[in-house]
């Protein structure tokens, strides 16, 4: 998720790991260019993603999300420290909405990823943000954009003749589809909750709100397996690829990096996820596949264009 402003700007690129975080210097990182820290992030939390394919059989779907938000639940307290008082009760509504958003985006996420490969999953959740946007901007173009994605849905369906859906177990795309509703939401909920709270505080509690939620379903379905050490290395490396590195980075591009541009980087990440599939998991594309996460890689970016060049449009409040 990008930062509160880039998300109500460029709302399909709002990526779900930097929403309501601080400003931070240029520091060590710097010196690779803030498109450089953007792919860097894009590539960290993708394979951040394939290891958490690799460490499921070891812990299942729902106690890799709970490791995953606990560790970075517990960072950004560390890190942000949180002031708990001052809080108005539609401040705390607020970012408990938006740790419930976030905790049912990635449960539904790793749902999709312990049933299709990585780079579809990345592929139908993008398309949550992509349909917000379209929304948001109201402009024709972006009809263009919309049957661009469409077209590539159809291909994944196997309309094309080829592999598609048919080759992906059903519930999996309903769980990557059901994540991408998630994410648009997150969105709105993410500028909502940036405007609320300072820096990242409120991403740092409603982190937590979201860790506290999937405990229970994490111990209830792995148990004791969670405190194996390295069942929990793992989950804390999970933590760090795929939430509190993502976050360093782009907060770090962001402090010279347009939000339109920040929003087309965004757009890569199904080819990045493919990639990461390819390398870590073995998980080939058929060539009807490829086509088809590069029309909604392709769409993503046209519509990110689209709504920059009408003055960048707000995500409208839900």
């Amino acid at each position: 998720m990008s930062t509160p402003d880039a998300a109500a700007a460029t709302a399909p690129a709002a990526s779900p790991r930097s929403s309501g975080a601080p400003a931070a210097g240029p520091g060590r990182f710097g010196s690779l260019g803030p498109v450089g820290l953007v792919l860097a992030g894009g590539i960290s939390v993708q394979f951040g993603g394939a290891l958490a394919v690799t460490l499921m059989p070891r812990a299942g779907a729902l106690g890799v999300v709970a490791l995953r938000l606990l560790v970075a639940a517990v960072v950004l307290l560390v890190v942000c420290r949180p002031r708990l008082r001052g809080h108005s009760r539609a401040d705390w509504g607020t970012v408990v909405v938006f740790g419930v958003t976030m905790a049912a985006m990635n449960g539904l996420f790793y749902q999709a990823l312990d049933r299709i490969p990585l780079g579809p999953a990345v592929t139908l959740e993008v398309l949550g943000p992509l349909a917000l946007s379209v929304v948001a901007s109201r402009r024709a173009l972006n009809l263009v954009w919309a049957a661009l994605a469409l077209a590539g849905v159809f291909l994944l369906s196997g309309g094309g003749g080829g592999a598609g859906f048919g080759a992906l177990d059903p519930a999996g795309v309903a769980f990557a589809l059901g994540a991408g509703a998630m994410w648009a939401a997150y969105i709105v909920f993410s500028a909502r909750t940036g405007r609320r709270f300072p820096q990242a505080d409120g991403l740092a509690l409603a982190m937590a709100v979201g860790a506290l939620l999937f405990l229970p379903l994490g111990l209830v379905e792995s148990g004791a397996k969670l405190a194996d050490p390295v069942t929990l290395g793992l989950g804390a490396a999970v933590a760090l690829l795929s939430s509190v590195l993502p976050y360093t980075l782009e907060l770090l591009a962001l402090r010279s990096l347009s939000a339109s541009t920040f929003a087309i980087l965004m757009s890569l990440e199904p080819a990045i996820a493919a990639t990461a599939g390819f390398l870590i998991l073995d998980q080939a594309l058929t060539t009807v596949q490829a086509a088809a996460i590069a029309l909604v890689v392709a769409a993503s970016m046209g519509a990110v264009r689209t709504q920059v060049g009408r003055g960048k449009a707000a995500v409208p409040e839900a």
